[in-house]
């Protein structure tokens, strides 16, 4: 069952090469095989009899033999490699389409580093026990049983002595990879544990330097890497046993056959070309048992890469497209109704509770709470990053499951507070919003987005190269990119997460003016830190703890209720604002009349 959830995908070339390898590798073995019987007749008869005639023919019989056999096991050997580096690479790619299709849900529940793992480690090991496989396990048996006939038919009595040493290998071989497979588990978690460390350490590396934590992260790191060392040398010091108890063993059954066919030869009952033939025999089935026992083992230590693999493959995306789905969002109007969620599904650890908000197309809606009041999580719902507990969210008057995933997250462009530019040029990493956009869209939609102009300032212009997660640009510029990039999906919602945060106030009202104007029936949600970032806005959201607190217009809000007052009243002490001033004027002097 696991080898065919593993090989299921696998494409005809491959499948071919798959079958051909171990033919080949058959006909690598009957040469073999019938070489020692040659030899043994050229020592016997030719050399005995000095037949030279003989001796050349057969010799050059040998010769030819050799040459199909090497011709056999390198067409085997060829096959075998291509085939496996076929295997890789479509399980390689089964597992990264499969990671494409988890929601936010399933890759927590995996970890990042635990998936790139699986994606180079742990395939790189089936990989290359697929490649043995194919090429030993049809070659080596077939060895076995043809030296042993072989073997037999030359002197049925002797052949039994190696035929005992099989048993001892095989129990020995079953006994310690038994032991060895929970422990090669262990390693591969460890391994899990010093991919996350590098990951984290490379993604935030400018905050090591900032804080001077290299030593820190080195100790870190060189404690992973212990951890690693000594599960692996704990998994193998059990294997590098196998090696010694099967030579041990063999070696033991070579003596004992040279033992007993030299005294056959001395007392005449057999020739010298039969001992040696014989020897050769017992050498090939020998060393053929040998061969499946490494196969077994590799078998033992793959099995914990398979099965963490297939944990991966099997694993059912919390969020899928559902039957008959919605292929249009008609507008941008929102329906929380009675939503609940959480992130382990759990109703006792909701942190979005009993949500029922109206927004209507078009609108500019701000969304303020302080850290943890689940902000993030309640705009994370319209796309379905992740699903509600109870409850429904709406879009276009449709609720969001009804709809095919990629036209709802077409229709719902989303800033996060993580701004993620990819490796390529500003051209490359704005056509991610659309593809196909001109030069004119692209120059519209960063100028609403106040990027153009220092776009153009740079040598290379929309040309740019970006370095990985654009670390060549500031925090601001990354920004401005993305709402740039968002704004050309030209969606039905667009959502901006605390993303002008790194801009100043002065940009980031030039952002929000100009976003009114370029796309006015787009339904805007500004989550934000700032009340200056959302008090124009046609509607303010206030969060406390995942709960409501409040819903209205900055003027409204600032009269009913506290935690926004306290909000401003902070902001305002802290910054000096003195649009924020103004603004608290302007409502006294409304509460006055």
């Amino acid at each position: 069952m696991t080898i065919k959830k593993l090989c299921s995908g696998l494409k005809k070339k491959y499948v071919v090469t798959t079958i051909l390898s171990p033919i080949a590798m058959i006909g690598e073995v009957v040469m073999e095989v019938i070489i020692p019987f040659i030899m043994a007749r050229i020592i016997d008869v030719g050399i005995a009899q000095s037949n030279l005639p003989y001796v050349i023919r057969w010799g050059l019989t040998m010769v030819a033999l050799a040459i199909i056999s090497m011709i056999c096991g390198v067409l085997g050997t060829v096959f075998s490699t291509y085939a496996a580096q076929g295997f890789g690479y479509t399980l390689r790619k089964r597992l990264y389409d499969k990671i494409q299709a988890f929601s936010f849900a399933n890759i927590d529940k995996f970890s990042t580093a635990s998936l790139i793992t699986r994606l180079t480690t742990d395939v790189n090991m089936a990989q290359n026990v697929y490649r043995m496989l194919i090429h030993m396990c049809v070659r080596s048996p077939f060895m076995m049983i043809a030296g042993t006939v072989m073997a037999f038919s030359i002197n049925p009595k002797m052949a039994i002595l190696f035929l005992v040493a099989i048993p001892v290998i095989a129990i020995g071989i079953i006994v310690l990879s038994s032991l060895a497979y929970p422990r090669f588990e262990k390693m591969m978690k460890k391994f899990d544990v010093m991919n996350g460390a590098i990951q984290e350490n490379l993604i935030g590396i400018r905050i090591v330097k900032a804080y001077v934590r290299q030593s820190f992260e080195e100790d870190k790191f060189k404690k992973s890497a212990e951890d690693v060392k000594k599960a692996q040398t704990h998994a193998e010091k059990l294997i590098v046993f196998m090696m010694p108890l099967m030579q041990i063993v063999m070696y033991s059954a070579m003596i004992a056959v040279m033992w007993f066919g030299g005294r056959q030869v001395i007392f005449g009952t057999m020739q010298s070309g039969e001992l040696i033939s014989f020897f050769t025999y017992v050498s090939q089935v020998l060393m053929s048992m040998m061969m499946l026992g490494m196969v077994f083992v590799s078998l033992v230590m793959v099995q914990a890469s398979n099965h963490r693999i297939i944990e991966v493959l099997d694993e059912v995306p919390d969020i899928a497209n559902p039957e008959k789905a919605l292929m249009e969002v008609k507008d941008g109007s929102i329906r929380f109704e009675n939503v609940n969620f959480s992130y382990n599904k759990k109703s006792e650890n909701c942190i979005l509770h009993d949500i029922n908000i109206d927004i209507p197309s078009g609108a500019v809606v701000g969304v303020i709470g302080g850290t943890g009041s689940s902000k993030s999580s309640l705009v994370s719902l319209l796309p379905r990053l992740y699903d509600v507990l109870s409850g429904s969210v709406t879009l276009g008057g449709q609720d969001v499951r009804k709809y095919d995933l990629k036209v709802l997250r077409d229709s719902v462009a989303m800033v996060l507070q993580k701004n993620v530019l990819f490796s390529g040029t500003i051209r490359e990493n704005l056509k991610w919003g659309n593809e196909n956009a001109s030069e004119e869209e692209m120059i519209e939609a960063c100028k609403a987005a106040d990027a153009h102009t220092f776009i153009s300032s740079f040598p290379e212009g929309y040309d740019t190269e970006l370095g990985q997660g654009g670390v060549n640009v500031s925090g601001g510029q990354k920004q401005r990119i993305c709402i740039a990039r968002a704004l050309l999906k030209n969606p039905k919602v667009l959502i901006l997460d605390d993303s002008t945060s790194a801009v100043d106030t002065a940009t980031e009202s030039r952002i929000r003016t100009a976003l009114r104007e370029l796309a006015p029936d787009t339904t805007k949600i500004i989550i934000a830190q700032r009340i200056s970032s959302v008090k124009d806005a046609d509607m303010i959201i206030v969060l406390d703890e995942g709960s409501v607190s409040g819903i209205g217009k900055h003027e409204e809000l600032l009269k009913t209720n506290e935690i926004y007052k306290e909000v401003f009243e902070s902001q305002q002490q802290g910054s000096g604002d003195a649009d924020l001033a103004e603004s608290e004027e302007e409502v006294s002097a409304g509460g006055n009349n």
